[in-house]
Parts: C-alpha cells; structure tokens; sequence
C-alpha cells in the first residue's frame, strides 16, 4: 500500500488538514497517510527540515513525502518533487530542500502540472496533492516535471568553533520540553578527543557528564545526552527543562573541553 506522509504547517484547529487529507483520499481512497507533524511553527523551514530529516529515514523505500511549509502561490518559488535515497518528497523550492539533506538529489524536477484556478491560493491541496499521488503510483518524476539541477539553498546557523570550545544554539523543543541543539554527536566526538567538559547554558547552569539516557539521573535532575537525532540534548528526567531552565528556541549555549591532565 503507498504511503504518503504529511509535513505542514496546517496545526489542527482549522479544516485545512481535513481538506488535504481529502484531497488525497478523494483521488486515492486506499492511500495510507501518515503525519509526521501538522505543527510546525508557520513558515518555519528550518524548524520543519529537522523535524522530517530526523523521521523519513525510518519509512519504507518508495515513500512519498509531502511538505506543505510556506507554500502559499508566489510567483517567484517553483513547486519541486524529487528522488532521495529511494524517497520522493514533493513541495515548494523555498530552501527546505537544502536543509534536508546531506547529498544532492538523485533526481529533480520542476512540475508542471495544470494548476486549478479554483485553488490558486491553496496549491497543496492541488498540485502537490496531483504529484505525490502520481508518485505513490508508481508514475516517473518526468512524467509530472521537468529537470531542473539544484534547489534554493538555506543555511543553517551552524556551531562556532574555537580550540577548546563549541558555542551553539538551541534549534529545537521537543513535546517533552527537552532542549536539542545544533552540536552533533559527531563534531562533539571530534572536538573533545576523550576530554572532560562542561556544558554551559543560562549563564550560571553548567552540566558536566554525557549520560546515555534519560533515567541516568535521578527524577527532577538535569542532563544532557546525544538523543535519537544525534545532537547535543538538554533535559531533566521527568520534567520540562524549556520551562525549568528557561531554554528557547535560538539560545546560546557552549561547551569547554579541559586540558588533559
């Protein structure tokens, strides 16, 4: 059965999420949706690529993922669906697709399909609706588009670097409240080379072990540890540390390797 999965940022107080969903089911009654997330902060690309970069992988090959971020009909952006790692992903070309992965795209298309007047303002229930669908088939990507070679590129704000020090920024909250940034396992491993260290945030809060998960600690405690998406976390076992520690979205936070002894 294709799956088509569902990116946006629709929340779900009003009835667009229901007007996609019928969208799809109105062309494809056997479809099996999936949302990934409808509450993506509106029009946060950034926010969204974590969010979906850190999910597709665990789909099945041949999956198509819709992204409706920012997606409103402009002139200026093109609507694209692509190939990745055996992945089609269909949405506007405003960045997100820079952000999402590591490697170009195996194949990129522009799409031409006839826009329906009666949803010019609305293209992801029609366009975007018509290309994953067509995907989800089996349909070739030539078959909606036409080849294009790169996408808008977006940076991220990465970590600063210096000899013994990372600075870094939070870039995400999950529901749990844990705090995630944009230090990854893999540069936090490069840059400590069996050092100690210490994690400082809010000025006077400091942590200064990784734990490998989150009932290390006692209840109440703080700690941080690489999570599912191999960046740097900040929690507190069975509380909100957002809240409790006063962490937000774009907040600095560092890390001091110490000499070894």
């Amino acid at each position: 059965m294709a799956i088509i999965t569902l990116t946006t940022d629709l929340g779900s107080k009003d009835f667009y999420q229901a007007a996609l969903k019928g969208s799809i089911l109105t062309i494809m009654p056997n479809a099996n949706i999936v949302d990934i997330t409808h509450n993506v902060p509106s029009f946060n690309i950034s926010y969204a690529a974590f969010v979906l970069k850190n999910a597709f992988p665990y789909f099945p090959k041949g999956t198509v993922h819709l992204i409706g971020i920012d997606s409103v009909f402009s002139e200026h952006t093109r609507y694209i669906a692509l190939k990745y790692n055996d992945h089609y992903f269909v949405g506007a070309d405003n960045g997100i697709f820079s952000l999402l992965f590591e490697d170009k795209a195996d194949e990129l298309v522009e799409l031409n399909i006839m826009q329906d007047l009666q949803y010019l303002h609305f293209p992801l229930v029609d366009i975007f609706v018509k290309a994953a669908i067509h995907l989800a088939k089996g349909g070739k990507l030539k078959e909606i588009g036409l080849p294009i070679s790169s996408v808008e590129e977006r940076m991220l704000l990465n970590p600063v670097l210096e000899q013994d020090m990372i600075r870094g920024s939070v870039i995400y909250i999950d529901t749990f409240c844990n705090v995630i940034t944009n230090i990854t396992k893999e540069l936090f491993t490069k840059m400590q080379r069996n050092r100690d260290f210490t994690l400082y945030f809010r000025k006077s809060e400091t942590i200064s072990q990784l734990s490998w998960h989150y009932n290390e600690v006692p209840e109440g405690e703080k700690l941080c540890l690489f999570g599912i998406s191999n960046h740097l976390e900040i929690a507190i076992n069975k509380g909100k540390a957002s809240g409790l520690l006063g962490l937000h979205l774009n907040d600095i936070v560092r890390v001091e390797f110490h000499p070894q002894a």
